[in-house]
């Protein structure tokens, strides 16, 4: 009788322990925040992979959001983004007909969107039972800086205010991100999570580049160069025909031969796509705020404990 007591006080005060360790985990975490990075690649008039084989020319990015679990299956954040883009011509595709141009940008932007993620799993569990694997896909709607420049006699200019093309354009501008995503349950508080995400714009001048060549307003360039840099703003005609053969020994550009041409100097690609756009490719980790999250071992000073506590 007495082994039949101990035996079932043992199995009690076991199955209680196993309890309060099991629910102690057992909450919903709604809220939840994300670092990652990785790189970039700019779509536009300097680069074309759809098109033509000219490799992967990728910058950087790096970001932060904040998310909120919505429905069964539905996550919605907000995030903010520091991207770079460049193009170049070289080392364009020969089939592309672009290296004559000469042309070349980089932009160093800011971004900040909304965005809806919609899971294949459910998200709305409690953070134990969280699924160790689950894929998404995204659509979302923002907004982005736009400064591109130009390298000049060794230094960056800016682009925009210069209006190259006599056709001014915004400081900012809409971004629609979509993507597809993954995430993988590293421990009861963290995810990691690989993302490919690809920004479409309404715009033609995250590169400074839309015209398929100078021919509607060559001449206003040559009136701010004047016949020989004498103009209220020669910088306009230096940044917007690079090419070699439009220009004197010295660098500068050859005012009579562009005249004689009628201004029909390749600026342009003549692509079908309309507007420009960036990919992106980042890893990161999303880190879920519940109320015991700072007794997670990540958070807690062990120095002077035997052991770790895992779980």
């Amino acid at each position: 009788m007495k082994r039949l007591f101990f035996f079932l006080f043992f199995f009690s005060m076991t199955h209680f322990v196993f309890s309060q360790s099991f629910y102690r985990y057992r909450f919903e975490a709604p809220w939840s925040v994300s670092a990652s990075l990785g790189p970039t690649q700019y779509f536009g008039e300097l680069y074309s992979l759809w098109k033509y084989n000219e490799g992967v020319q990728p910058d950087w990015n790096a970001n932060i959001a904040v998310r909120r679990v919505l429905g069964t299956y539905v996550k919605a954040r907000v995030e903010g983004t520091y991207y770079q883009i460049s193009g170049q011509d070289p080392p364009a595709d020969p089939r592309s007909l672009r290296q004559p141009r000469n042309l070349h940008f980089r932009a160093r932007n800011w971004e900040m969107t909304a965005i809806g993620e919609f899971h294949l799993k459910p998200v709305r569990q409690y953070n134990i039972t969280r699924h160790f694997i689950n894929f998404y896909g995204f659509a979302g709607v923002g907004f982005s800086t736009n400064d591109p420049k130009a390298e000049l006699r060794g230094e960056w200019v800016a682009l925009r205010p210069l209006q190259l093309e006599n056709n001014p354009y915004e400081k900012f501008i809409i971004v629609f991100p979509t993507g597809i995503g993954m995430k993988y349950k590293a421990n009861v508080w963290m995810d990691l999570i690989l993302e490919l995400n690809y920004r479409w714009t309404l715009t033609d001048y995250m590169d400074d580049i839309s015209a398929f060549n100078v021919s509607e307003f060559y001449l206003d360039l040559v009136r701010d160069y004047g016949s020989n840099e004498e103009g209220p703003n020669p910088d306009r005609l230096r940044l917007a025909i690079r090419n070699p053969d439009f220009l004197r020994e010295n660098g500068e550009p050859n005012v009579q031969k562009i005249l004689d041409n009628r201004g029909r100097v390749r600026r342009g690609s003549g692509l079908t796509e309309r507007f420009d756009g960036y990919l992106s490719l980042n890893i990161g980790v999303e880190l879920y705020l519940s109320e015991d999250i700072w007794d997670n071992w990540i958070f807690r000073n062990r120095i002077r404990e035997k052991r770790y506590r895992f779980w």
